[in-house]
Formats: C-alpha cells, sequence, structure tokens
C-alpha cells in the first residue's frame, strides 16, 4: 500500500496533547515522591497484579488509550510514512509510555502500579490502531481530507485540534454552561505555594495570602452574556478557517448542539440521570439564543475581521468567568470529580477546560500576523 500524500494533520497535534494529558492523569497528584520502601532498581520494571478486577477501572485503562492509538496512527499515515511503520509506532509508543508511568507510579503513595492497567492500556492503543488502518484501507482517512478541503481552508490543524479539545473542556464542572477558563483562584494557590518561606517574595506572599472576595451571583443579563461568548468562541474560531457560506452557519448550529451534549453528559456524570438536564434555565437557555444569532449575523465576514471579534468575545468570556462565584453545587461537583472515580478524568478536561480559552487568544494571535485566505 504506497504512502498517501503528506499533510499537517490535526491528528498530530491532539495525538501530542492527549500524550501530555495521559501523563498528567497518570502521575497526579504529583505529590509524595519517595523510593518504594523495600524495593531494588531491578524489582521496580517488575509490574504487579492486583487482581482487583473491577469492570469500571478495566474498560476505562481500555477506553483511554483506544484513542491515543487511533490519532498517532492518523498522524504517521497522513505525514507520509507507510502503513507497517505507522501502525507499530501507534501501537508500540502507546505500550511503551503506559509502561513507564505504571513504573513511576511506584513512586507515588496515592497511586497503585498494576499489570492489568499497562495490559489494557496496550490493548486499547492496538486496538485504535488497527480501527487506524482499517480506517486507512477502507479509504475513510481520504474522505476526510476531501471534506476538510470543502470546509476549512488548508492551513487548519491548530483551529481544527483546538476545536476538537472544546467538547472535552466542557466536561469537567464549571460556574456556568460552557463557562471554561476559571483558573485564577487555583493559580493563586499555586503561587501561594510555590512562594511560601521565599525571604525576598514577602510582599508577594502578603498579596497573595488576602482572602478573596466572595463573588456576587452573577445577574441574569451577566449570566447570559457569559454563555453566548462561551458558544460564540468556538463558532468564530471555526469561522476564521472557514470561508463565508452556509457551512458557517451549519457549524454554528453544531457548535450548539455539540456544547448542549457535553453539558448534559457533565450533569449526567455528577449528578445523576434524573438532573442531566438541569443546568438548563431559562437565562442560559437565552444566553445560548443569544449567541446562535450573534453567529449567524456574523456569517459573512471576511476571516481577519472574525479573528478581532473571536478575540473580544474570548476576553469577554475569560473575564465574565472569573467574576463567577462558585456556588454549593459547583463545589459539590467539584469534590465528586476529585474525590471519586472520575479522578481519572480530572487531569484530561480540569487542564483543557483551564487552558482552552488562552490556547485559542494565542493561536488567534498568530493567525493576525498571516495573510488572508
Amino acid at each position: 500500500m504506497a504512502p498517501p500524500p503528506r499533510h499537517r494533520s490535526s491528528a498530530l497535534l491532539l495525538a501530542w496533547v492527549y500524550g501530555a494529558l495521559i501523563l498528567y492523569a497518570s502521575l497526579y497528584p504529583f505529590s509524595g515522591w519517595r523510593w518504594p520502601p523495600g524495593q531494588g532498581a531491578l524489582t521496580l520494571a517488575r509490574l504487579p497484579w492486583t487482581n482487583w478486577n473491577l469492570p469500571f477501572d478495566i474498560w476505562i485503562n481500555f477506553i483511554g488509550y483506544l484513542p491515543f492509538g487511533l490519532l498517532l496512527i492518523i498522524a504517521a499515515l497522513r505525514g507520509g510514512l507507510r502503513g507497517p511503520v505507522a501502525f507499530a509506532i501507534a501501537a508500540l509508543l502507546p505500550c511503551a509510555i503506559s509502561y513507564s508511568m505504571e513504573c513511576l507510579q511506584q513512586f507515588l503513595p496515592t497511586r497503585v502500579p498494576a499489570m492489568e492497567d499497562w495490559t489494557m492500556n496496550s490493548v486499547g492503543a492496538l486496538v485504535g490502531a488497527l480501527l487506524g488502518w482499517a480506517g486507512q484501507s477502507l479509504g475513510l482517512i481520504g474522505q476526510w481530507q476531501t471534506v476538510r478541503t470543502r470546509w476549512f481552508v488548508a492551513d487548519s490543524a491548530g483551529a481544527l485540534t483546538l476545536l476538537a479539545l472544546w467538547p472535552v473542556a466542557q466536561l469537567f464542572p464549571a460556574p456556568v454552561p460552557l463557562g471554561v477558563g476559571q483558573v485564577g483562584e487555583r493559580l493563586r494557590a499555586v503561587l501561594a505555594e510555590a512562594v511560601a518561606g521565599v525571604p525576598w517574595a514577602t510582599t508577594l506572599q502578603r498579596m497573595l495570602d488576602v482572602p478573596a472576595t466572595p463573588a456576587l451571583p452573577l445577574r441574569p443579563l451577566s449570566e447570559a452574556l457569559v454563555v453566548a461568548c462561551g458558544l460564540l468562541a468556538p463558532c468564530l474560531l471555526a469561522f476564521t478557517v472557514m470561508r463565508p457560506g452556509w457551512r458557517r452557519a451549519a457549524m454554528a448550529f453544531g457548535a450548539l448542539a455539540l456544547g448542549c451534549g457535553t453539558m448534559t453528559l457533565s450533569t449526567l456524570l455528577n449528578f445523576g440521570p434524573l438532573h442531566a438536564l438541569a443546568w438548563i434555565t431559562a437565562t442560559d437557555a437565552a444566553g445560548l439564543l443569544l449567541g446562535l444569532l450573534v453567529a449567524l449575523l456574523l456569517v459573512p465576514l471576511a476571516p481577519r475581521v472574525v479573528v478581532g471579534v473571536a478575540l473580544v468575545a474570548l476576553t469577554a468570556l475569560a473575564v465574565g468567568v472569573a467574576q463567577a462565584p462558585a456556588d454549593p453545587y459547583f463545589a459539590q461537583s467539584l469534590q465528586g470529580w476529585e474525590q471519586g472515580r472520575f479522578i481519572r478524568f480530572h487531569g484530561l478536561a480540569q487542564w483543557v477546560g483551564w487552558i482552552w480559552p488562552y490556547a485559542t487568544m494565542l493561536w488567534l494571535l498568530g493567525r493576525l500576523g498571516r495573510r488572508e485566505p
């Protein structure tokens, strides 16, 4: 099978991001590092069988690595590598990474390395690589390239990567629907811990030790505007790599459907199926409608103009989310994620939710310096 022509694929960027998030999720909480008691250097290379056999743990390890293998083989194939080489990379690299993570977990008292985890991670990556190879053999990857060429401009890998990460960012509990990027209080706590006891940073320590003023509840209009900006952000990001036309309008409706779906899934995971739609209030519904209408009005704008409007929307989103209070239900959601089973998703969704709006701003700023397609 001849190798496909080289393309700058968003799959490669997604594979890098996914790999980094796997590293974070595998080694979280990065504290308590110590040499395993009674273990020699050679024995650390031998992973134990735990025999827990919990179905959730088994399948989450399998599912967690399946996309990694799939992304790697797609990136390798679209990068011009032949099928056997691409398959070997997609199957063996995740296996090696998973083994390394399990070995490193022996140095963390809160993590339990297991041969079962490594086995299921490796099998998941293998299945993902097989799915990617099958997709290449059936011509599905080529068909995606055809669709991408029709819908997006040539240099769109960065935007497509950010768009693919946007629904992941919504899975972590947010104080406002679609309100990603609330990192201020966590960042203050991290900085306060970093400079604690540093003699030359006493002034900064006093500033960071001041307790944050309790945020007042957002007014209904403010909350609706934040929700509208949360929907506008992915719409306008997509518009920057799409030519004006009906496809932009379809993308806006798709973003609305995807945003509602991920918010419903997040609420379902937090509070159960009976409360899956509890996030939808009259204020939030108005915000979604406003965001959709504004996106449709901006469909005819040139991509370069859309970049400027998108930067304004993202700035407004970041400022609005920073003002949103952490109500008791939001705190309960965080507790469920950070102390329950969702600890396995903690690093993945949390970091994407924190970084997404700011990474998008940086990408848009870089776009301003390029010629309009």
